[in-house]
């Protein structure tokens, strides 16, 4: 028998991707335009190439799947603001790489009010971006500031003829991202969904861990149920590291044994309509936690549960990392990792030998998704509409001077958390992280 599929939630329409374009061009100046061009596709090695992933901003606009595409958006424009470059119909190459949509296809198909294929490009980019006083692009994209440069050169040659060169350009990151920030309901959908795929795909690994296997075992388990679900595969590298390995954060190569009486960390989410998930969960190899590694979890745990607690509009990221901060540098003071007063041992940091990182990041079409952080210089309060993770943890190096029942442990226990008018809504519940409710999965296996 077949595992059961999740019911796939609907994808985001084109009335809220001309919403959204429509919202950017309403916070620029008037006789501005956006260029923003497409992902590429990139080799691999000789003539293979990765699989395709569209550019996050591109696709939030648009949600073109197509690469080597270019938006413009050109406020006011009588025949259309939205204007789209794609590549050309081509009944050769679609033999060998699939059909292409072409232009009356992008019109069709995506809601755009003009698309021209790129051999027009060159021809027609002059023609649409006299007059425009400054042109917003993605300031650290090479390509694109190369191509408007072309442009404002040609214009000015020109200008004893009447064109009008841009005067200058501008980052468009800061007012796009900005955007980003705050999740619509379709894109809160999507992210329950890559939330509900991963939760699955972390009780699956848990479900079949035992000793004798190997990290890429897990890490299989995982991705099959991420492609099962309807999922583009890992929304990032997947992290699957047991007993010492846990504690190099960023660990992916997973080709390690999985050995009794050990934990193993695994940081994996699935990516859906390009919106992603992460989760992680620690839990033991046998299925039952040794008295030092509980006690540990216990610690993370609890902080963990604290964070999530915490999020609400207008808390801050930075006073919810300061209250994990406070929970793991008590709780390994108690375990005896640490010594002295909990206000010394705050005061200098100690607790950074053992939890080198932030708390929270913004998650949504890039797992470590855009949008600033601070404002004048401060924490900003959170709002409705975005998401963050909770991620805790503590790493205790193999070769670290403490007890020698905490060496090698690498904890972390992390949620995504959609901030709502209420309070909170964690979209990775369904997955197990109490002690009891892991060890009873495990079990029951």
């Amino acid at each position: 028998m077949l595992p059961d599929r999740l019911p796939r939630p609907a994808p985001v329409d084109n009335t809220e991707y001309r919403a959204r374009r429509a919202a950017l061009m309403a916070a620029l100046p008037a006789d501005s335009a956006v260029l923003l061009p497409s992902a590429a596709l990139v080799t691999r090695s000789r003539d293979s190439e990765f699989p395709f992933r569209q550019s996050s901003d591109f696709h939030y606009l648009t949600g073109f799947p197509e690469p080597d595409a270019l938006l413009l958006l050109l406020p006011g424009r009588a025949e259309g603001e939205s204007v789209l470059f794609c590549q050309d119909r081509n009944p050769a190459r679609e033999t060998w790489t699939g059909i292409r949509l072409g232009a009356e296809g992008a019109v069709r198909e995506h809601g755009l009010d003009q698309a021209f294929e790129n051999a027009e490009r060159e021809a027609r980019l002059d023609e649409l971006l006299d007059g425009r006083s400054i042109l917003y692009l993605p300031l650290d994209d090479g390509d694109a500031l190369a191509l408007a440069q072309a442009v404002r050169d040609r214009l000015a040659s020109r200008a004893r003829r009447g064109a009008r060169p841009p005067h200058g350009f501008a980052d468009l990151a800061p007012h796009l991202h900005e955007q980003r920030l705050i999740k619509s309901e379709a894109e809160l959908a999507l992210l329950r969904h890559a939330g509900a795929v991963s939760a699955r795909a972390h009780r699956r690994a848990m479900r079949v861990a035992r000793p004798g296997l190997a990290e890429y075992h897990l890490q299989a388990e995982l991705e099959h149920e991420f492609r099962w679900q309807g999922g583009s595969g890992p929304a990032y590298a997947s992290i699957v590291g047991g007993g010492a390995n846990a504690c190099v954060l960023h660990y992916v190569e997973n080709s390690a044994p999985l050995r009794d009486g050990e934990l193993v960390l695994i940081d994996a989410g699935a990516e859906f309509d390009l919106y992603a998930g992460d989760i992680t969960r620690t839990f033991p190899v046998s299925g039952r936690f040794g008295e030092a590694q509980r006690a540990l979890y216990e610690v993370v745990l609890a902080a963990q549960e604290r964070a999530v607690a915490a999020v609400e509009p207008g808390a801050t990221l930075a006073a919810i990392h300061d209250g994990v901060v406070r929970d793991l540098t008590a709780g390994l003071i108690r375990l005896g990792l640490l010594e002295g007063e909990l206000a010394a041992r705050l005061d200098d940091e100690s607790v950074k030998r053992f939890y080198p990182h932030s708390t929270s990041h913004w998650l949504g079409l890039d797992v470590h998704d855009v949008g600033a952080y601070r404002r004048d210089g401060e924490s900003r309060p959170l709002a409705p509409g975005m998401v963050l993770t909770v991620e805790p943890g503590l790493y205790v190096p193999a070769d670290d001077d403490i007890p020698p029942p905490f060496r090698g442990i690498g904890i972390r226990i992390e949620d995504d958390v959609a901030v709502t008018a209420e309070g909170h809504e964690v979209l990775t519940a369904d997955v197990p992280k109490r002690v009891a409710e892991i060890e009873a999965l495990m079990v029951n296996q």
